[in-house]
């Protein structure tokens, strides 16, 4: 844990939060801004201040874990679909600087838009296999 990290606190239960779920390696609660009612932050409890820094088997733990709120989220507020999502870094929007994936429930008709809607540089695509072998050779 952080010592001022905020969602290590509120994991800690050292600041409130509107827990949805709780295990060895995942905290889950309302996020208080939420884009839709049921929006619902899915952590580790261990601190990573980036999604590229975590291990394979806290990744596997937190999205099993942000699979089942999600259908959870879903049943409970009647959703036809959810948006599910990670902002990994500051430049990315990322607020808190604790990974964390919004299980964002939505509904036909409620004015929200897709992923690509977070942003649409619409880059040249003539180049398609230069940029997979350019990320090929970063792996």
């Amino acid at each position: 844990m952080m010592e001022d990290c905020l969602f290590c606190k509120i994991i800690e239960g050292k600041l409130p939060s509107e827990k949805v779920y709780e295990d060895a390696a995942v905290f889950a609660f309302l996020d208080v801004f939420p884009a839709s009612e049921g929006h619902t932050l899915v952590a580790p409890k261990k601190h990573f201040s980036r999604f590229t820094d975590m291990d394979a088997e806290s990744v596997a733990l937190l999205f099993e874990a942000a699979r089942k709120i999600t259908a959870a989220v879903e049943k409970a507020f009647s959703a036809e679909g959810s948006n599910i999502g990670i902002n990994d870094g500051k430049v990315a929007g990322q607020e808190v600087p604790h990974v964390h994936v919004h299980v964002i429930p939505r509904r036909k008709g409620d004015g929200g838009r897709g992923i690509k809607s977070v942003v649409w540089t619409e880059p040249d695509t003539a180049n398609l296999k230069e940029v997979a072998e350019k990320i090929r050779r970063a792996l």
